[in-house]
């Protein structure tokens, strides 16, 4: 019997964004490189918009073998891979160029998306979703203004945790929930990057984004460990390499799409940007930044995170 080596193989990738959106677009320039690096061998199907479910129901086809691939966050990571905590530190980050440093990192940012070998699923490489603030219907300056109101939270426990710390009530909620529970009242606020505004058209029904920028948290492309060893060597190098460069070239493009849509949040929805004070919500969340040093688990990344800043 004669085996076809060139057979296609086809993985399917989901995820919770719109296609307008910068992080489809990068994986769809991802899916495009593997093309072409294994000469069409392995092609890549991506889903958006939650067809195949929720990045929590993803990450479960995932480690169950499946579906072959997701994007997630290193919020909703943490709950399975607990190195992932070390992103969700707030005021972490001095700037862009510190964040892609860690990224990039053999020390840090590779080796966390290495740590979760074994828990039936690896990381790939990161994607930059902007810094996150906070957006109501009411401009929020100072901790003191969050006091009492529902903040909707991914399902991490760093959220939760500095939501306290910030005097806010946190509300944990599904993404495709938030425009509904914003306008139905369920929640006063969230907090996310910009592109939320008017990708998600919160922007409809939260007019004050309050640029306190209290977390970047990366995106995080995952593989199902099932998948990674049913590719050869060859396969393994090539996606990872087009993973890589995938996130170099969403570097630029997100850089230009939160642009875009900052514009057209003004514009077209009315929406007004708040300058922020960041020292008062900086001192609010030090009892993490302390915490996460100490941590068994994350305190070394934190130091060498901050090694990596100076």
């Amino acid at each position: 019997m004669s085996v076809t080596v060139s057979a296609k193989t086809v993985l399917k990738l989901s995820h919770n964004n719109d296609k307008t959106h910068p992080v489809h677009m990068s994986m769809q320039y991802m899916s495009d490189e593997v093309k072409k690096l294994t000469d069409g061998e392995v092609v890549i199907r991506i889903y958006p918009n939650s067809q195949l479910g929720t990045q929590r129901e993803s990450m479960e086809l995932l480690q169950s073998g499946s579906l072959d691939m997701a994007k997630s966050n290193a919020s909703e990571l943490e709950a399975f891979e607990p190195t992932y905590a070390a992103f969700n530190v707030p005021y972490l980050f001095k700037n862009s160029d510190h964040y892609y440093k860690v990224l990039q990192d053999a020390d840090v940012g590779q080796k966390i998306l290495s740590n979760s070998a074994g828990k039936g699923f690896i990381g790939l490489t990161y994607y930059d979703a902007g810094s996150r603030s906070f957006y109501a219907q009411k401009p929020i300056r100072t901790p003191e203004d969050l006091k009492g109101m529902k903040i909707r939270v991914q399902p991490s426990p760093s959220a939760l945790e500095m939501m306290k710390l910030l005097g806010a009530s946190p509300t944990p909620l599904a993404f495709g929930e938030l425009y509904t529970a914003l306008q139905q009242g369920v929640v006063d606020g969230a907090e996310n990057n910009p592109t939320a505004l008017t990708l998600m058209r919160h922007g409809e029904v939260a007019k004050f984004y309050s640029e306190d920028e209290h977390t970047i948290i990366p995106d995080v492309l995952v593989i199902s460990e099932k998948t990674w060893a049913k590719l050869s060597p060859e396969q393994q190098k090539a996606l990872k390499e087009a993973a890589d460069k995938s996130m170099m070239y969403h570097k630029d493009l997100w850089i230009e799409m939160t642009a875009k849509e900052v514009k057209e949040a003004k514009e077209k929805l009315g929406v007004e940007f708040v300058k922020v004070e960041k020292q008062p919500f900086i001192d609010a969340v030090k009892p993490m930044h302390d915490k996460a040093k100490a941590d068994a688990v994350i305190g070394s990344y934190i130091e060498k995170i901050d090694a990596l800043g100076n």
